[in-house]
């Protein structure tokens, strides 16, 4: 029998922390200790989601700092908030799950840059596990601390990985679109509805702070410098993310590359038309499909994931059951939510 993991989640009032609780709710070897909120300290649960009424979690209050035990920690807090309380958790010997930006690029440096902020705990850079699973398994289950990726990161090294591990290339395009839950629950002026509705723009055109992420897995799995230029589209969904890459390079046969290196991956699909964000939503799925064009010398890569589930939350659960030892698949396996 299977022991139970005692997790503490930060930040429960985003959107991450409500797809993180809405999975959580359902483990069988997960028991929620303290959710915990600077912003609605005192309330409960279905105070500000009035839909967990009706589960064991509902009546649980929200509070400013965990007050029982627990041994690992989500995080789904800004980048600056992760940065402080990381180095603490790690110190007091919990196990970490950050969902921000703060312990996903190995160099400090390109913080500043990036995130208009100092790295002050460089240290820590070294030893946080990124965590993507297809690709670092084995390393995510013994570690203290996983970065866990950014959507559109994942979207992207999931579909880059395969080719780069065989293909030499200096460089490769990235161009993605997401929905608006990508941006937070924060209120912006242009994801207001009215300005949002039937519109479509690219933001961060000159430097996304994603760049230097991807590039700086690219370069663990190749050892190389591998320059991407990545360009972010929001478009009027909620949620789900739709990401090609270009790679120029000479003829490969992608689908049976890419069939091979994900073959037994419970959670990435190789299919023979090009995927629909809708085949996606609510699920840890990515659909990935490839095609060479050959006028061009051209990969052609297109993948769909949920930004909030294997873009963020299911993806996070994913790496709890591999540092927990349990089974990589337990909560996670549900269809999509369609239409």
């Amino acid at each position: 029998m299977e022991q139970t993991l005692k997790v503490s989640l930060f930040g429960v009032t985003g959107y991450t922390a409500v797809e993180l609780l809405r999975v959580l709710a359902r483990h069988p070897h997960v028991e929620i200790t303290s959710l915990i909120s600077s912003s609605r300290a005192g309330e409960r649960l279905e105070d500000v989601y009035p839909f967990f009424r009706e589960t064991p979690l509902g009546k649980k209050t929200l509070l400013a700092e965990p007050r029982e035990e627990f041994e690992l920690a989500f995080l789904c807090l800004p980048h600056e908030a992760s940065l402080e309380i990381v180095p603490s958790l790690i110190s007091k010997g919990y196990r970490v799950i950050d969902l921000s930006g703060a312990y996903r690029i190995g160099e400090a440096g390109a913080y500043p840059e990036f995130y208009g902020f100092e790295h002050t705990h460089a240290g820590l850079l070294s030893e946080a596990t990124y965590g993507l699973p297809e690709i670092f398994r084995k390393e995510i289950k013994d570690a203290r601390l996983v970065a866990n990726p950014g959507c559109y990161p994942t979207a992207a090294l999931l579909a880059l990985y395969p080719i780069l591990k065989e293909v030499e290339v200096e460089s490769v395009t990235v161009h993605a679109i997401s929905g608006i839950s990508g941006a937070g629950r924060k209120t912006r002026q242009r994801f207001h509805y009215p300005e949002m509705e039937e519109n479509a723009f690219v933001y961060s055109v000159e430097k996304h702070r994603h760049t230097p992420e991807i590039e700086h897995v690219l370069k663990k799995l190749t050892t190389k410098e591998i320059r991407v230029r990545f360009t972010p589209t929001v478009v009027p969904m909620s949620r789900g993310m739709l990401s090609t890459a270009y790679v120029r390079c000479g003829e490969v046969n992608l689908k049976e590359l890419y069939r091979e290196t994900y073959a037994g991956e419970p959670f990435v699909k190789v299919v023979d038309e090009p995927p629909m964000t809708a085949w996606v939503l609510g699920t840890n799925l990515c659909f990935i499909y490839t095609f060479y064009d050959k006028r061009t010398e051209t990969a052609v890569i297109v993948s769909a994931i949920d930004n909030l589930g294997k873009g963020a939350s299911l993806q996070a659960i994913q790496n709890m059951n591999l540092m927990a030892g349990f089974e990589e698949e337990t909560s996670l396996p549900t269809l999509p939510l369609f239409p």
